[in-house]
């Protein structure tokens, strides 16, 4: 196979970025000669390079009018705090999950890129936010829950950061979407789960149907204290105090 034309062209200006070293002045004139496409710097910026070339590229032109080489400074491991701060209001949506992600950069700027990110959910086209649902971080799971897509909801179902204790404290919100009720019931991830399925029980939103489905599962315990619970359908709570007696809780619905 053939190397990369622009791989080879990156190792050789590495090179030369490490015989700079810190040297601010030689790095601006050894990039201003070399005057490196964008791909170059890409492949540069992912190796380990001097601190002082990631603040010449995140702060000279034209190199810090471009967004893609901007994000790879704020995902360098060495990048300073200050300026990946600096930095981060000119990275677009994918590259602010990319940073929020990414365990070597700082909390702090994590957070930053996550805010950034929830301050623009509702800009983003519906494509976007599924794209979004997949990578998504903790904390932007929350609010990509509680919008209700359903096709942004079959996604992040399935996202690995999703934790269950998250999912429950969404599924009992007073202001939950039926739609959440429904993906959460028919996904194969979570619907065996118990506890999940006790608190679709325990929602007075779930649809009636997908409340009744579960009762068969709960222990004993549960099922009285979906018995007692007025909150609940009459019809939930009688089929849950069938089950208690031992009946078919299909009685109930006579």
């Amino acid at each position: 196979m053939r190397p990369d034309p622009s791989s080879v062209a990156a190792d050789a200006l590495h090179q030369k970025v490490l015989k700079a070293g810190e040297n601010t002045r030689l790095l601006q004139d050894l990039l201003d000669e070399a005057m490196p496409d964008e791909a170059i710097l890409v492949s540069l910026l992912r190796r380990s390079v001097p601190v002082r070339l990631l603040e010449v590229v995140g702060t000279r032109k034209p190199w810090c009018d471009r967004a893609l080489l901007l994000a790879q400074v704020v995902l360098h491991p060495k990048s300073p705090r200050s300026l990946s701060l600096r930095l981060l209001p000119a990275l677009y949506w994918r590259q602010l999950a990319d940073v929020a992600a990414a365990h070597q950069v700082p909390a702090a700027v994590r957070v930053r890129a996550e805010a950034s990110l929830k301050d623009q959910l509702r800009d983003l086209r519906l494509g976007e936010r599924v794209t979004l649902a997949r990578v998504a971080t903790p904390p932007l799971l929350e609010p990509l829950l509680a919008e209700g897509e359903p096709r942004v909801l079959e996604v992040l179902l399935n996202n690995p950061r999703l934790r269950e204790d998250a999912l429950l404290v969404a599924v009992r919100r007073k202001d939950v979407k039926g739609a959440v009720l429904e993906a959460v019931a028919a996904s194969p991830r979570w619907s065996e789960r118990y506890f999940v399925r006790l608190e679709l029980v325990l929602q007075p939103k779930t649809p009636l149907p997908l409340a009744l489905l579960q009762l068969s599962s709960l222990v004993k315990r549960d099922l009285a204290r979906v018995a007692a619970a007025t909150s609940l359908r009459p019809l939930v709570q009688a089929a849950a105090a069938r089950l208690l007696r031992g009946e078919s809780p299909e009685g109930s619905e006579t």
